[in-house]
């Protein structure tokens, strides 16, 4: 009985969900004017308006008190989330707008009016009332929604848990490595404040050389570094793209209050990989020459076909971070050095 009590009282908030709440009234009463009606004014603007098609209906509701008319409403109760919707507005072209919202929950009941939310809370000693305005619940609140996201970062490598020094021809320079990647996510709640996210995304790695005098190319048996002491180089890279997929347990310690406000973020969980490409670049210019020149080599043949590792995440409101580890080499045993790729940036 108290989601009625609290409809009753939202009912002379009304206006604040209509931009022209005049105007819909003048409507309704113009489309009306063969039926009978019957207007409860209420507050300085609040009215509500009866209308009957008959002197027999009429006679009818003069025998009801509130809480009858109340439940003669045929309200129908969204199984899965405990909803009902009170009033909604049924436009020329078949859709339905919701505009009064009762969901109850054991000790705690919900009425969502456009944008004002009413919370009342039984389950302790004394009840709590909390009464919110604002674009109602956020869309991440929802039990399962899917999601795009850009990966925007910079690549590096491992070497027995340190960055390979600049003498050795694979040193990797952070700008310019570029990590890319185009996800396609979905997310299901699990509890307020914790989901599990899952998704298939579109992976793109490069490593730029410090060195950049320095060419992998693909030798007989495994990739070799070349110096090319005849042309002046001015940029030297390998590169590699995946299929991949992944999944992340998350926390926003924000939403555990059911609030749906976003707030500290954190996830973590495992990925893998498969590679779809890979090649080196060379970009140089002969010396004494004039214009760039660019060589290309097939190395991807020395890449590992698969790749699995570890993604964490950091969200702080809407701005997020990520880094990925990889937890195999990024090439092959024995055809190339034993590195692992890391990759650190932004979400977009």
């Amino acid at each position: 009985m108290k989601k009625y009590l609290l409809l009753i009282s939202f009912l002379a908030l009304v206006q604040v969900a209509f931009a022209n709440p005049a105007d819909r009234l003048a409507e309704l009463s113009n489309s009306s004017i063969q039926k009978d009606s019957v207007v409860v004014e209420f507050g300085k603007a609040g009215k509500v308006v009866i209308i009957v098609d008959s002197k027999e209906d009429f006679e009818k509701l003069k025998l009801m008190n509130i809480n009858q008319i109340i439940s003669e409403l045929d309200l129908k109760e969204n199984k899965e989330t405990g909803e009902l919707t009170i009033v909604e507005i049924r436009k020329n072209d078949g859709s339905v707008k919701e505009i009064v919202k009762v969901r109850e929950d054991m000790n705690e009941t919900e009425v969502q009016l456009g944008r004002m939310r009413v919370y009342v809370d039984e389950s302790g000693e004394n009840t709590k009332v909390k009464v919110e305005t604002g674009s109602g619940k956020n869309k991440s609140d929802k039990p399962f929604h899917t999601y795009f996201n850009l990966d925007l970062g910079i690549n590096n490598l491992i070497q027995e848990g340190g960055f390979p020094t600049s003498d050795l021809p694979y040193a990797v320079k952070g700008w310019g490595s570029w990590n890319v990647g185009l996800n396609w996510m979905a997310s299901q709640k699990i509890s307020n404040g914790f989901y599990w996210d899952f998704g298939l995304g579109f992976q793109w790695y490069n490593f730029k050389f410090e060195n950049r005098d320095f060419q992998a190319v693909r030798g007989e048996d495994a990739i070799d570094f070349i110096q090319r002491t005849d042309v002046d180089g001015f940029k030297s890279k390998i590169s590699a793209s995946y299929l991949t997929a992944m999944t992340l347990l998350k926390l926003d310690f924000g939403k555990m209050d059911g609030d749906g406000k976003k707030g500290l973020q954190l996830a973590a969980g495992p990925y893998i990989g498969y590679r779809l490409g890979g090649r080196s670049k060379f970009i140089y210019e002969e010396i004494g020459g004039s214009g760039r020149r660019k060589d290309k080599e097939p190395t991807g043949l020395y890449l590992q076909n698969l790749r699995y590792g570890i993604r964490g995440e950091l969200g702080i409101g809407h701005v997020r971070f990520y880094t990925s580890y990889d937890l195999n080499e990024l090439f092959q045993d024995g055809k190339g050095p034993s590195v692992t790729p890391i990759s650190f940036g932004i979400i977009f």
